[in-house]
């Protein structure tokens, strides 16, 4: 299986923030353009980009069409993006303006048979579900929306199984716990999803530090590892990584 690495830009109010452990309170912005950034993340080798509507995550009604057009049209790279996807309009909206690839998240734990729907129609290929998580105090994984500040019922493995069973192909799933905090990923959660998954792409989201996490994600059997803060912070250089 190849491994893609996948820099994020993470826009809200039309900047690049960050936020930890998703909390809208706790947000770092940086001084880029979402645009200039996703320039300079190809003119590094990047081949694909990972586009996040803050804002849409927790209001819903995706706003970043426009600029998600003008990435692909200026940049080249392939942009697998979402927050607010809340209709198959949503879905062919996006697939219009130009995504590689739609991120479902919350739907996805809300109303798992209209996105098994969905995976029919537009194929596999054309969908990454974000089933981002949440350790309980049962030791089990589960799955917070509305911009992580809700919990729904199901647990990780139960819903990411029945996608599986359904066709999907790209699974991205963020520790929340991890989420910009620059701790390493959950290598023992990727190393059981992909085990679980065993049809299924995973990437690996939230917390990678260095060259040795994204190693060590690949070795876990992602298919692909998600950098945020660590890029932003210049912690880790994406040309780097990309060589890695």
């Amino acid at each position: 299986m190849s491994f893609t690495v996948y820099p994020a830009i993470d826009v809200r109010d039309g900047r690049v923030v960050r936020l930890r452990q998703g909390d809208y309170a706790a947000e770092t912005r940086y001084p880029d353009t979402p645009l200039a950034l996703a320039r300079r993340y190809a003119e590094a080798g990047a081949r694909w980009l990972h586009l996040v509507d803050l804002d849409a995550a927790k209001a819903g009604g995706y706003t970043l069409a426009p600029l998600l057009a003008e990435i692909v049209r200026e940049t080249g790279l392939r942009v697998q993006t979402g927050g607010g996807v809340r209709s198959r309009a949503d879905v062919e909206a996006l697939l219009a303006a130009g995504a590689a690839r739609v991120v479902v998240g919350s739907l996805a734990v809300r109303t798992p048979a209209q996105v098994e729907d969905w995976l029919a129609a537009f194929g596999a290929e054309q969908l990454t579900l974000a089933l981002d998580t949440r350790r309980g105090e049962d030791v089990g994984w589960y799955l917070p929306v509305h911009g992580w500040t809700e919990t729904a019922d199901a647990t990780l493995d139960a819903l990411a199984q029945r996608y599986a069973h359904a066709g999907l192909r790209h699974l991205l799933c963020t520790d929340i716990a991890r989420d910009g905090m620059l701790s390493g990923p959950n290598i023992d959660l990727y190393a059981h999803l992909s085990a679980l998954l065993t049809t299924v792409a995973v990437q690996a989201s939230g917390g990678a530090r260095d060259l040795a996490d994204i190693a060590d994600a690949r070795a876990a059997g992602c298919a692909g590892v998600v950098l945020g803060k660590v890029l932003l912070d210049g912690r880790l250089d994406l040309g780097e990584a990309l060589a890695c």
